[in-house]
């Protein structure tokens, strides 16, 4: 499988990693980065694994509409939401892996229909194919 990537973005982390800064290269965001209080930090700024929902949950959803529209299943309402949820904990063989849950939210679509588009979502979003076989994640139909 090749790639012919059309955009390319770029981010910095200093200082600690976990706990230090992360800023795109464009200047436009810069987040302080704590570990959570769970993890052991402060949870006083924002950590890797928020981030990362914040972009599947943006990038699921933006897939299902493309989906939508190139197969013609149908409207995906203006009200669709998807929330993600990520969990980072240690892995039996050493070293930290993450867990991903996507909740998706399709009022008004048919219960046929939106399983459709969650599958075809998947099948789209870059964020479900790069942890196709490296992470458990899975989708609930709300």
């Amino acid at each position: 499988m090749s790639i012919d990537p059309k955009y390319w973005t770029g981010a910095k982390a200093t200082g600690g990693g976990r706990n230090g800064l992360a800023a795109l290269d464009s200047g436009m965001l810069t987040v302080t980065m704590t570990s959570p209080k769970e993890l052991g930090g402060s949870g006083a700024g924002h950590n890797p694994e928020e981030l990362f929902a914040l972009g599947y949950a943006a990038c699921y959803l933006g897939a299902m509409r493309f989906a939508a529209s190139s197969e013609k299943l149908g409207e995906v309402p203006e009200d669709a939401t998807v929330a993600a949820q990520v969990g980072i904990g240690p892995r039996s063989d050493g070293g930290f892996g993450l867990a991903v849950k996507l909740i998706v939210t399709l009022p008004g679509v048919a219960r046929d229909v939106a399983e459709k588009m969650v599958e075809r979502g998947h099948f789209i979003c870059p964020y479900s194919n790069a942890t196709k076989g490296n992470i458990e994640v899975t989708t609930e139909l709300a």
